[in-house]
């Protein structure tokens, strides 16, 4: 599974901070980055995932020792069980397999969600935080503005640009990518926003993960 704090190499991440500082000189805007591995632990999905991976391997093994019945099947269940949650919890993909769509999505968007709030993205002075999350497990981007953003920029302009960048996340350009959607936030956010002239920065400019 890929890692937050290594998904990006030390270059990308001084080439994300320059990003988000050229793309602030022209905005008001506080603009936010953050990777994070997952966004949920899915535990139900790991939980069913083990029983049917169990059961079957099961099966397989009744039948290779013609001992097929149910006080030798129970049981052998049972004993396979925890070995299979082990590998599903050791290999975090194969539970997206047992995880709909709605789901996913509503994962990510309350870990955006937490996110926006643990990093004091809603204290900026004229709530203009924004926060381009990215969570590596679903293949996701969220893009969360805060109140003052939101009266004035549509949503669906942020989902744009996070579906381009989720593209360049899965085609490997990821600190190309993730560059490319900090410059439109910005260019956005200035139109908007313009940077005052006793503005500050107000929030940090390096790539934060659920440890920064």
């Amino acid at each position: 599974m890929q890692r937050a704090d290594t998904f990006f190499t030390p270059a990308e991440g001084e080439q994300i901070r320059q990003a988000v500082a050229a793309a602030e000189t022209a905005t008001a805007g506080e603009i936010v980055t953050m990777v994070v591995d997952s966004s949920d632990t899915y535990r139900e999905s790991e939980t069913l995932g083990a029983t049917l991976l169990a059961g079957f391997v099961a099966i397989v093994i009744a039948v290779a020792m013609h001992h097929v019945t149910i006080w030798s099947y129970i049981p052998m269940v049972f004993m396979l069980y925890f070995p299979c949650r082990l590998l599903f919890r050791s290999v975090p993909r194969l539970k997206l397999s047992f995880v709909g769509r709605r789901r996913l999505h509503e994962a990510v968007r309350e870990r955006a969600v937490r996110a926006f709030y643990e990093k004091g993205l809603y204290r900026t002075r004229g709530a203009t935080g924004i926060l381009i999350f990215i969570s590596l497990l679903e293949r996701k981007v969220w893009i969360l503005g805060d109140r003052g953003i939101n009266e004035k920029i549509a949503p669906h302009f942020w989902n744009e640009i996070a579906v381009t960048l989720t593209k360049g996340l899965r085609e490997g350009e990821g600190g190309a990518a993730l560059c490319r959607a900090i410059a439109a936030c910005g260019a956005e956010l200035s139109r908007h926003f313009p940077r005052a002239a006793d503005d500050t920065d107000e929030l940090p400019n390096d790539l934060l993960t659920q440890d920064g």
